[in-house]
């Protein structure tokens, strides 16, 4: 073991028996990495002096709208002054909440025409992320716009495009890429700890009617209440469906199922942690199971994925799963198999199991030397000390080591401080448009081999099928 890695190792053990003392820590101190505090937005930036807010509006007050604006709002420097949404409630609610000063309206373009709002959220439908990300970051606005960043594979370029043809700061909000527990899981895979990687085994179970999208529906849910063309934009034309415009994540027209909704969080992750571009290969299965309310997207979903070898990692295989209908009670993690050990990451903490192969394989147990002749096992014995002989005894490392993160951590807060980070001091987002398709991609091509029931050949560097 190098002393790099012995250094680190012995950091990682004090800090296992010293968790008890830092479990009250700061948001944003990583546990092995003391030099990382928590992101300050009172220096002065490009943009904006030491007294001045970075003054934002959520457009698509849902639940994720309502969890940006509350961790956006207790990032020091940012004030929210507005909100849009289609449906009156969520628009009412959110002045109950941020007060009557907060400017709402049902039109993301009455947002964009402000020069007061420095940075939208976009946690809109899927369908609409693309247009009001390229439309916002033409106004001159920075963007962060909930994952998947699109809802189909081939509106992804112009993105990344707009991106770079304005410079504008746009971010994609799946936060597991600005987590101390990824962070630690790729220092870990970059230090080698798993020697040569394999295989990966991800999945995001859930057993509720809620995980499952059957979202409540207000009593007063009406066309007096819904802007129902607006949010249809173009989708197909049908009838007003309040079941539609608040579970739009069941159906094909606004969302991308369980893979453009959780595949994207878990590509996201792995794609951090080793560096990866993403796949070439992608099957997906599965089917509707269970949640059999009128969606058309399945409930169980299983990828199977063919990473090449490239000068970050060797080649692996990647099985992916999600199930909402999971007896267990749900769950997720990542496991990445390797030669000499597995890393297993969850939502708080990521834990490395040691179990390297020996360099002598050792013969006799149930092998096929118990087989030969007295002879020819001696001939065998002699012809194995001849190649193994030189071979020293080693002493056993750990076979677990765990990090987990401070009581409070809240990775969420950290991505979208990431993104202030950006907008005031230039610094470079965590999750550019780039790899926002990398990790949309193979998601959206996975929807695409289901209904299409066939293998998807997809170019990682190019971001877009062969």
């Amino acid at each position: 073991m190098s002393n790099t890695n012995k250094k680190s190792r012995r950091n990682f053990i004090k800090h296992i028996a010293g968790s008890a003392l830092i479990s009250g820590a700061t948001p944003g101190i990583l546990l092995g990495n003391p030099n990382r505090h928590s992101l300050s937005l009172l220096q002065p930036g490009r943009k904006f002096n030491a007294n001045e807010n970075i003054q934002i509006v959520v457009i698509g007050m849902g639940i994720q709208g309502f969890a940006n604006a509350q961790n956006a709002v207790n990032v020091p420097g940012v004030k929210l002054i507005g909100a849009c949404d289609l449906y009156q409630g969520r628009l009412d609610h959110t002045r109950e909440v941020y007060g009557n000063d907060i400017f709402t309206t049902k039109s993301y373009q009455e947002v964009l025409d402000r020069d007061d709002v420095d940075a939208v959220f976009i946690a809109t439908t899927d369908h609409w992320h693309d247009k009001i990300s390229i439309a916002a970051m033409e106004k001159g606005k920075a963007v962060y716009c909930e994952k998947p960043m699109v809802h189909h594979l081939e509106e992804g370029q112009a993105v990344i495009d707009t991106q770079k043809k304005t410079g504008a700061v746009f971010q994609v909000g799946s936060q597991r890429v600005s987590s101390i527990v990824y962070e630690k899981a790729k220092e870990l895979f970059d230090a080698g700890e798993l020697g040569q990687l394999v295989l990966a085994e991800i999945w995001y179970d859930r057993h509720s009617a809620l995980g499952a999208w059957q979202y409540s529906i207000p009593p007063d849910a009406s066309k007096a209440t819904i802007d129902w063309k607006t949010f249809l934009g173009d989708a197909p034309e049908v009838p007003f469906d309040p079941v539609r415009f608040f579970r739009w994540r069941n159906y094909q027209a606004y969302g991308t199922g369980v893979a453009g909704d959780l595949f994207v969080h878990l590509f996201s992750g792995l794609h951090l942690i080793t560096s990866s571009l993403g796949p070439t290969r992608i099957y997906g299965t599965g089917g509707l199971r269970f949640w059999k309310d009128g969606r058309d997207v399945p409930d169980v979903v299983l990828g199977s994925y063919d990473y090449p070898e490239t000068t970050a990692h060797p080649a692996f295989n990647v099985q992916m799963r999600v199930n909402f209908v999971d007896g267990s009670g749900g769950g997720s993690q990542i496991r990445l198999v390797g030669s000499d050990g597995v890393l297993v990451i969850g939502g708080n903490s990521v834990k490395l199991q040691k179990s390297k192969l020996p360099e002598a394989p050792g013969y006799g147990g149930w092998d096929s030397y118990n087989t030969f002749t007295e002879a020819t096992q001696q001939a065998f014995e002699k012809q194995y000390m001849e190649r193994y002989g030189h071979v020293q005894p080693q002493t056993r490392e750990p076979e677990e080591l765990e990090y987990t993160v401070p009581n409070g951590y809240n990775e969420h807060y950290e991505h979208i401080s990431n993104f202030f980070e950006a907008v005031k001091n230039g610094k470079p987002v965590i999750e550019d448009a780039s790899f926002g398709l990398r990790a949309a991609g193979p998601a959206l091509a996975t929807n695409k081999s289901y209904f299409e029931n066939r293998i998807i050949n997809w170019d990682p560097e190019k971001m877009k099928v062969t």
